[in-house]
């Protein structure tokens, strides 16, 4: 079972990356297999990301998934394919257990990082915890957030950065939240794509500005950050979730290259 430890003061930084949930089995092995190959040249540690359900949509037509058992054993296919941890999105305190038969990491999304009993839940699996920052909440207020895991038992987590709510349909990176929270002992994550949503659009579907995706990441990558979370599809346009604010997946090499000589440079 991997831990945080395994993430933890490496001499590179981290990449949870993949679509923003699961849309069929093909598509899923052809991004991790790219992005593997991404970053074993470039020595980055990889977790595939890819959201077995989306629960928190903007309208009740919106694409939330293929079926939650079918997209679960798509992510442990993917993780024993190419023997990478996988991690995925749960939002009630029961799918954590669920969950926890077939991925390695349990995503907690920031509108439910106050949600005591669930995070409760994801520690008690024993897997690591990534919990993401409310858009509501300043950098130290996730100490609380972090501490209720721990208080139930366990250690291993994560802590992931996504931008605060700026007027109603904008989010802003307060990059002093990086070192603020990696104070509290665990690694931070800087999730780029999601800090670069416009949500609630009035056509219903959330926004995006992802020619800024290099600038968050460069700047993320210049503070030290551990880690960096970014959704990406062969064809953004025609994803059924996150579309606007995901990076082509041609784009990626190209982005964790120059990453990877920004790392260099400060270590």
């Amino acid at each position: 079972m991997i831990t945080v430890n395994d993430f933890k003061n490496k001499d590179n930084f981290f990449l949870m990356a993949g679509p923003c949930v699961i849309e069929g089995e093909d598509m899923a092995l052809r991004i991790a297999e790219k992005v593997i190959g991404i970053t074993e040249k470039l020595n980055i540690p990889y977790i595939f990301k890819g959201s077995y359900r989306k629960a928190n949509r903007s309208r009740l037509d919106s694409f939330t998934g293929i079926g939650d058992e079918k997209a679960l054993k798509i992510l442990r296919k993917v993780s024993e394919t190419f023997n990478v941890p996988t991690v995925t999105d749960i939002h009630e305190t029961h799918e954590a257990a669920m969950a926890a038969e077939y991925v390695d990491v349990l995503q907690i999304p920031a509108f439910l990082c106050r949600q005591t009993d669930l995070l409760v839940a994801a520690a008690q699996t024993g897997k690591i915890v990534n919990i993401k920052k409310g858009q509501f909440l300043s950098p130290g207020a996730m100490q609380f957030a972090v501490q209720k895991v721990a208080d139930a038992g366990n250690d291993n987590v994560m802590i992931t950065e996504r931008g605060t709510t700026f007027g109603y349909t904008d989010l802003v990176v307060d990059y002093r939240g990086i070192p603020q929270m990696q104070d509290f002992g665990y690694p931070v994550i800087m999730d780029v794509t999601h800090s670069l949503q416009q949500p609630n659009q009035t056509s219903g579907v959330t926004g995006g500005l992802p020619a800024l995706i290099e600038t968050i990441a460069k700047a993320a990558i210049a503070v030290g950050t551990d880690g960096l979370f970014i959704e990406t599809h062969p064809e953004p346009s025609k994803a059924k979730s996150d579309g606007a604010n995901m990076l082509q997946l041609d784009l990626l090499e190209g982005l964790l290259t120059r990453l990877v000589r920004i790392r260099e440079a400060i270590k």
